[in-house]
């Protein structure tokens, strides 16, 4: 079997990577660690290995990447469920199909984390997780808010607090302008765009780049200072 496994403590979050990109899985493998309460006890590139793995090793969570070399990440799942695993699985891919989305959550898959994704996202996904595992330990709910509770932690991230200064609708205006400039845009471009300042679309865009969704490079071109242009991250695996 390909991967790595490792030991874990029980009734910890003990996880499973599935990522055919080893680079790739090794970022996922440290961002896990990071957060309290998880363990990363195996690393794999392949359904088949998932499955092996799952057989022969205790798994509480699986974050499953989609796309790999022996076939679809939803395919893992229902074999994991024929198979009788119990593991809850996070779904990790760049595909935004809003169809593909409705596949997994019909799969069974309680998150859908598209890449990129910084280390706070994930540790927001890993903790709804927990929070959602321990509200559903008791044997029996004592009534209908308790199950709601248990959903709500899981169904309903928090909007992430973004910076002083910068508003949610501004975010959301300058990250469609940057995502449909397919060779890049400069902050000036993005200010006429979205109809602000020079100096307020450069900090949303810096924005971008600090949370790993964009990425800038020199731009070259006229006599003078190369301007910075910005690029959406929607092909890179990992930020």
């Amino acid at each position: 079997m390909s991967g790595t496994a490792s030991g874990g403590q029980p009734g910890a979050g003990r996880v499973l990577v599935v990522e055919d990109d080893p680079i790739a899985a090794a970022a996922h493998a440290l961002y896990v660690g990071r957060v309290a309460g998880f363990t990363v006890v195996g690393t794999v590139h392949s359904g088949g290995d998932a499955l092996r793995f799952c057989r022969q090793h205790p798994v509480d969570l699986v974050l499953l990447d989609l796309h790999l070399p022996d076939g679809h990440g939803l395919q893992v799942v229902q074999a994991m469920r024929a198979a009788g695993h119990t593991a809850d699985v996070i779904a990790v891919t760049s595909a935004r199909d809003l169809g593909m989305v409705r596949q997994a959550v019909s799969a069974g898959v309680v998150q859908y984390l598209l890449k990129p994704f910084t280390f706070p996202t994930l540790r927001d996904r890993l903790d709804r997780w927990a929070r959602f595992r321990r509200e559903l330990a008791g044997g029996e709910a004592s009534g209908q808010d308790e199950v709601d509770r248990a959903l709500a932690s899981l169904r309903s991230p928090e909007s992430p607090v973004l910076p002083k200064g910068l508003s949610g609708p501004t975010l959301e205006a300058v990250t469609t302008v940057l995502r449909e400039a397919d060779d890049g845009i400069s902050a000036n471009a993005a200010a006429a765009a979205v109809g602000v300042s020079r100096i307020t679309a450069r900090r949303y865009l810096e924005h971008l780049v600090d949370t790993g969704r964009a990425e800038r490079s020199p731009q070259y071109g006229q006599v003078g200072r190369p301007e910075l242009s910005y690029r959406w991250h929607s092909n890179r695996k990992l930020s």
